[in-house]
């Protein structure tokens, strides 16, 4: 079917008309649109020296949209995969060092940060509990763009250093990472326009496996010089083909742990998410033509997605997000039945029992995670810049400039946190934290807000926080 005709077709709401062959393979499009990013979630993760497990997090991803799917009456056409937002949150959990975190090995603190986790998707549902009650236009007048904006946008610049240390290893790979990335976005047609993410780690590290049989050498300790083969399989020789998660046999290793230091890293987190969310269900609700948050209501799909969150971060996984790489595959495929999305789920689940798959992806060169860091964590806060402009906020306007101005110098300037004690409890707040709490409270207590959600953008696209 090539993409004209796909253009003029009706959207498919039921693709068991196209018959089962077809139907599993749309499926198996939704798998790759969304592989690319989730498994990269772990691995940027155990570059902070904490041990995400890919096969955990590919398992929660295929649970977390199961889930979804039933809290929103298999109605919504949506995808949960890895929370980028949650990056700066394990970052910071990995470069934590005081208080009970002192000399703590990083599978320790990886628990403490699923605990937050669990906090964050708790959150979600308080927020959806609230918007029931009281609508989500109120609500919603509280969290406007001028706050959320900024917050996105320090995500993407908190994790840029990570980035750099990771291409640095070897930067002409890492070129050649983001070199695919943007001619895949920008040049690509139908599939390839699609999973770009996906491309430029698949196509780097065919480059990277022709290098290393050349002898080709990457930086392995930054501040010696030591070099080492570009890339290591040794993880590899013992795994085997197939094998259970690592919350299952090792249940008490992976599960969460909670600590208020720990939480007020990872939760505040979740305003950012839970804002992306918002626009994810916008964005999906004019691809399809159903209004979503109106029906099955935007309480039920915060309650799937934020239960969904708490399940993964409660076993050993990262937070869950609604995909906005699947939602360009309904736009591809104009298949917009959510069947297709849990034949997905699925294939996610399948995969997770392979450790050998997870070791596999675990032999991926540090300087093509830089690489596609790069255009990644960028990304983050261009969305940010975006959620700004397409809401429309005025900045000439003197109370969103201090609003920012706050938010934006705290988020860069608090670099080792805000450490602070109550009776014999540590507790310690990160810059983003410290930057979305402040955000808020300026946006209560200054006069002049007059952020009403629906009403105040006038932009069509799609994503617009500001559409319903």
């Amino acid at each position: 079917m090539n993409e004209t005709n796909t253009s003029r077709q009706q959207p498919i709401r039921d693709a068991r008309t196209l018959g089962r062959p077809k139907m599993l393979i749309l499926g198996l499009q939704h798998m790759f649109a969304m592989f690319g990013a989730t498994v990269l979630v772990p691995i940027l993760v155990n570059t902070y020296g904490l041990p995400l497990s890919i096969q955990t997090t590919l398992f929660f991803a295929g649970i977390g949209t199961l889930f979804f799917h039933l809290c929103t009456k298999l109605r919504v056409p949506a995808f949960l995969g890895s929370s980028f937002a949650f990056l700066g949150g394990f970052a910071a959990m990995g470069a934590m060092d005081s208080g009970i975190y002192a000399g703590m090995d990083g599978a320790e603190k990886l628990q403490y940060a699923c605990g937050g986790i669990v906090v964050a998707g708790l959150l979600y549902v308080v927020l959806a509990g609230i918007i029931k009650v009281v609508g989500v236009h109120r609500v919603m007048h509280f969290l406007p763009p001028v706050v959320t904006g900024p917050i996105i946008i320090l995500i993407g610049l908190n994790l840029a250093p990570s980035a750099v240390s990771n291409a640095s290893t070897c930067w002409w790979l890492a070129l050649v990472a983001m070199a695919i990335i943007v001619v895949a976005n920008i040049w690509g047609r139908g599939m390839i326009k699609i999973i770009p993410i996906l491309l430029g780690v698949v196509g780097s590290y065919l480059v990277a496996v022709i290098a290393n049989a050349c002898g080709a050498t990457v930086i392995t300790d930054a501040a010696t010089g030591a070099t080492g083969p570009m890339l290591d399989f040794s993880g590899m020789a013992g795994a085997k083909i197939l094998g259970f998660q690592p919350f299952v046999t090792n249940f008490s290793g992976s599960v969460a742990k909670f600590d208020i230091s720990a939480i007020l890293v990872m939760a505040p987190i979740a305003i950012a998410s839970m804002m992306e969310h918002i626009g994810d269900m916008s964005a999906i609700s004019a691809t399809v033509g159903e209004n979503f948050i109106e029906d099955p209501g935007l309480h039920r799909t915060l309650i799937g997605d934020g239960i969904a969150t708490s399940l993964a971060g409660l076993f050993g996984g990262p937070a869950n997000t609604t995909y906005g790489e699947n939602t360009g595959v309904l736009v591809l495929s104009r298949v917009h039945d959510p069947r297709v999305i849990r034949l997905a789920a699925i294939y996610a689940i399948v995969l997770s029992f392979s450790p050998l798959f997870a070791a596999f992806v675990s032999s991926i060169p540090s300087a093509i995670i830089g690489g596609v860091s790069f255009i990644l964590y960028g990304m983050i806060s261009a969305i940010g810049v975006r959620n700004v402009v397409e809401n429309q906020v005025d900045f000439t306007n003197s109370r969103n400039l201090i609003i920012a101005a706050v938010i934006l110098v705290c988020g860069l300037g608090f670099t080792d946190g805000l450490t602070f004690h109550i009776g014999e409890v540590s507790i310690t707040l990160t810059s983003l934290a410290i930057a979305a709490i402040a955000g808020i409270a300026l946006n209560a207590i200054l006069p002049g807000n007059d952020f009403h959600f629906g009403k105040t953008a006038t932009s069509d696209t799609a994503a617009s926080l500001g559409r319903y």
